[in-house]
């Protein structure tokens, strides 16, 4: 059976406007896709696929599609199996799109370095190891970091640090801010292209010592990487590009090329985008250069704005250009005031021969009604503004104009340290309702993290507090706090209490049992390296006085006797060291703990919480504590063994490494790739947080934005000379796309909070704004009109797999809440821990018969 494009539009109840048709059926050749806030990208591009692959015959894996985030990646696969499965239902032709490219352009880059396709002679590729941020972090806080600065600059420590928060103008010289500051730079050179030399000769050439002592050090660190098979996030585009650059045949490997959120691309990414797109020349690119937000990560807006141009210098052809802009979105008033917004100053370049931005979008609302949509505090102190809104929000949440509290969204250019923010969550709990803004503070200072990590420190230990002071010992202030905080929640769950104390032995007994076995191993005059052998060793280690029953069962069995001796012939024979080991692990990790723990009264009520649908928060913040421990254990953290525990080593590294490490970051983002926030909290965003989400109601609750130069910005355009925006407008520009991203989420609703008075600062594009629109104030709207919000449904379905979702489901609904919805990474235990909760355990209904006897 045949099927033609319209067919299935109408089927899937799509209706393109002129700008999406011609989007989607302009196969051939680049394309230039500006895209307007709520203009209905994500559609567009998942239509073009479709289009590709049912009615041109495309195969999947001549598609190369990269999304900002992997939710959409997520969502566009979701979307496409849909589509296809009516395809399927129409004509019996099927579709398999698991080789298709699809995902981040970090996750395509991981792809390419391991896919032989991409290699001359198609030999076998040794992947290199992914560093995430956070371990990124740790490579350069580490002893062995600062221990290369006086081997090779030939400096102390100390004064390195010095000359680091002088540079980069940072707040202090201690080795958490010299680490911060040296990783965002690395960051920018690895996106830039550059190597140690480039930069070395460029800061020999303008006498700049400093940027020269940086660039030696990052010699060193991309070494130290390359030497070891390992890649940070930005390195590994690096190793992507110089795949492809092997051999001219990976030009001709994708037919179509798709990139979307183009204005967010960096140098490197752009030279391997061109590079892929070589063969074919069908290459489109998605975005709005009013929505570039991501300077700070090396993101070049110009890849985007001068896409023509350079589409021109490297594949030779123009590009056709397409604009979607009809917003869909927001309502009119809205609309009008966010174009209005970035017009409040001056595009055109100095010379006159063109504008910073692409000009004449004429973005257009969808919706042509002419009500309130947008209004202002009323003016007066910051405490009076928020208080305001606090009970205008209230009102919305008791009258119903909202389904959920979550659909009101809190926008500020940045949470931590913001006095704003905190005054407008205090107003907010001041009239009962609930905030979740782990940004806004250090996330582990959330009630649910103290509690936790109060209970390792009681089961586990603390690390000495030292005679230091600054963030060390604010850390031990924590640590203390997190005790206490545990202590009382001990005092009132005698069960918690009693688990406590069992862990606490069992460590105890693990770590007499090793001293035990390490005495008679130096009474016989053996070491702890020399070779395993059952007939001399295991009578004698038997026999070790005062050793536990478990210690005696992990020194094994015949098995393991026999298991011994053959590779002993082999010659790969265990060591003592390793036999001790075995016989003094625990049978559980800390994330194994962290399962065991979570099946008690204060952390099993959260999970309830979360699936009547009272409050998320709380399981949310379970959630990143879930992948918090699991990230420890990847990085080598996960078998307790007596060794460990004699050695101090367990507390150091868990407590007196990590969880530091984790304190001075203030990690403290929740993401969910299903419900981005929980249900019953109203959520605090960075502006960034918000970009590519909407609202019904959106708060921006801050219109101030400092106006400094980035340091790296300033940094890198030493190194290098291209054609970019001035350097002394670059605050001015990032703060009006800033602006313009928050004020695009709203839907039904736009409130600025106006405060007025001493020390009050607002942008002047707002002043203007205000100015010239005079806007309706708060009390001058009647919360009963407004309109009311339902749950919205998403246009791109979901799609849930049998075995993965549903089998899954039966076998225990909160397992697949937790694992599947929330994201918690599972471990040994999970299964118990859900057992526990979700089932009654054997001690459960021994203690229900007791007491029905008494």
């Amino acid at each position: 059976m045949s099927l033609i494009l319209d067919e299935l539009f109408e089927i899937h109840g799509f209706n393109p406007n002129d700008g999406q048709r011609e989007a989607i059926t302009s196969l051939n050749g680049p394309l230039f896709l500006m895209a307007g806030p709520g203009s209905g990208k994500t559609r567009v591009l998942l239509w073009r696929v479709v289009n590709m692959l049912v009615f041109h015959d495309v195969q999947p894996e001549k598609i190369f599609l990269s999304t900002f985030t992997e939710k959409a990646a997520k969502q566009l696969q979701d979307g496409l199996q849909s589509i296809l499965g009516t395809v399927t239902n129409k004509t019996g032709k099927p579709y398999d799109l698991s080789k298709m490219y699809v995902g981040t352009i970090h996750s395509l880059c991981q792809r390419i370095i391991s896919d032989r396709r991409f290699i001359p002679d198609r030999s076998r590729v040794k992947i290199p190891v992914l560093l995430d941020e956070l371990e990124q972090y740790f490579l350069i806080n580490s002893t062995t970091f600062w221990g290369k600065v006086q081997e090779l600059l030939h400096i102390e420590e100390e004064d390195f640090r010095s000359e680091l928060k002088i540079y980069f103008e940072a707040r202090s010289s201690s080795k958490h801010n010299s680490a911060q500051s040296l990783i965002n730079i690395f960051n920018r050179f690895s996106e830039e292209n550059l190597t140690a030399e480039d930069i070395k000769t460029r800061a020999k050439s303008i006498n700049d010592e400093v940027l020269e002592k940086i660039a030696v050090l990052y010699g060193w660190y991309t070494d130290h990487l390359f030497g070891r098979n390992q890649v940070d996030f930005s390195l590994l585009q690096q190793k992507a590009l110089q795949t492809l650059l092997l051999s001219e045949h990976v030009t001709e490997l994708f037919e179509h090329i798709i990139i979307d959120e183009y204005q967010d691309t960096n140098k490197i990414q752009e030279k391997l985008i061109f590079r892929l797109a070589k063969g074919y020349k069908n290459l489109c690119v998605v975005g709005d250069d009013d929505q570039a937000l991501y300077r700070f990560r090396g993101a070049t807006v110009e890849n985007f704005v001068q896409f023509p141009q350079r589409c021109n210098k490297y594949l030779g052809v123009s590009p056709k250009e397409i604009k979607l802009n009809i917003n869909y979105r927001s309502k009119k008033q809205i609309v009008k005031t966010y174009t209005s917004f970035i017009d409040q100053i001056d595009w055109e370049q100095e010379d006159g021969t063109g504008y910073y931005r692409l000009h004449n979008k004429n973005i257009q609302p969808f919706n042509q009604e002419e009500d309130i949509a947008v209004v202002t505090s009323t003016p007066g102190t910051y405490d009076d503004v928020a208080k305001e809104i606090a009970e205008f929000t209230k009102s919305l949440v008791d009258e119903k104009k909202v389904a959920d509290p979550n659909q009101i969204a809190f926008l500020f250019p940045a949470l931590k340290n913001n006095s704003k923010a905190r005054a407008m969550k205090h107003a907010l709990e001041k009239v009962g309702l609930k905030v979740y803004a782990p940004r806004a503070g250090r996330f582990l200072d959330v009630e649910e993290a103290k509690a936790l990590f109060g209970l390792y420190l009681h089961i586990l230990g603390k690390p000495n507090r030292e005679e230091y002071g600054g963030a060390y010992s604010d850390y031990h202030d924590w640590m203390e706090n997190s005790m206490s905080f545990a202590k009382e929640l001990m005092e009132h769950d005698e069960r918690l209490a009693r688990f406590v104390e069992l862990k606490k032995e069992e460590l105890s007994e693990c770590r007499n049992d090793y001293i035990r076995l390490l005495d008679t191993v130096d009474k016989k005059g053996w070491t702890l390296k020399d070779s395993y052998d059952p007939k001399v060793h295991k009578r004698d280690l038997l026999n070790t006085s005062g050793i536990s029953l478990k210690a005696r069962k992990g020194l094994g069995t015949t098995v393991l006797d026999k298991i011994a001796e053959e590779k002993s012939k082999e010659g790969k024979p265990f060591s003592l060291q390793y036999i001790l080991n075995r016989a003094t692990s625990l049978d559980w990790s800390i994330l194994d703990l962290f399962y065991r723990i979570c099946g008690f009264a204060y952390f099993s009520q959260m999970f309830k919480l979360a699936e009547d649908g009272t409050d998320e928060g709380p399981i949310c913040n379970l959630s990143m504590l879930s992948d918090y421990l699991a990230r420890f254990l990847e990085q080598g953290g996960s078998i307790i063994t007596g060794a460990v525990l004699i050695e101090g080593g367990l507390v150091a590294n868990f407590f007196g490494r990590y969880v530091y490490g984790l304190y001075q970051l203030g990690e403290s983002e929740y993401e969910d790739d299903e419900t981005p926030f929980p249900k019953g909290r109203i959520p605090f965003l960075t502006i960034h947080q918000s970009k590519g989400l909407e609202f019904p109601y959106v708060i921006v609750g801050s219109l101030e934005k400092r106006n400094n130069v980035p340091k790296n910005e300033e940094i890198i355009r030493k190194v290098i000379t291209d054609d970019a925006e001035p350097l002394h407008r670059v605050p001015e520009f990032d703060a009006m796309r800033l602006f313009y991203v928050a004020l695009s989420r709203a839907e039904k609703m736009l409130i600025l909070a106006s405060p007025r008075g001493r020390g009050i600062k607002t942008h002047i594009a707002f002043k203007q704004l205000i100015e010239e629109k005079q806007y309706k104030t708060i009390p001058n709207l009647r919360v009963a009109e407004l309109p009311t919000v339902s749950i919205k449904h998403e246009d791109i379905p979901k799609v849930y797999s049998y075995t993965g979702d549903y089998l899954l489901y039966l076998k225990c609904p909160r397992n697949y809440m937790a694992f599947k919805k929330y994201g918690f990474v599972p471990s040994r235990s999970q299964t118990m821990l859900f057992g526990n909760l979700v089932h009654k355990t054997i001690e459960d209904l021994h203690n229900k018969i007791i007491s029905l006897r008494g």
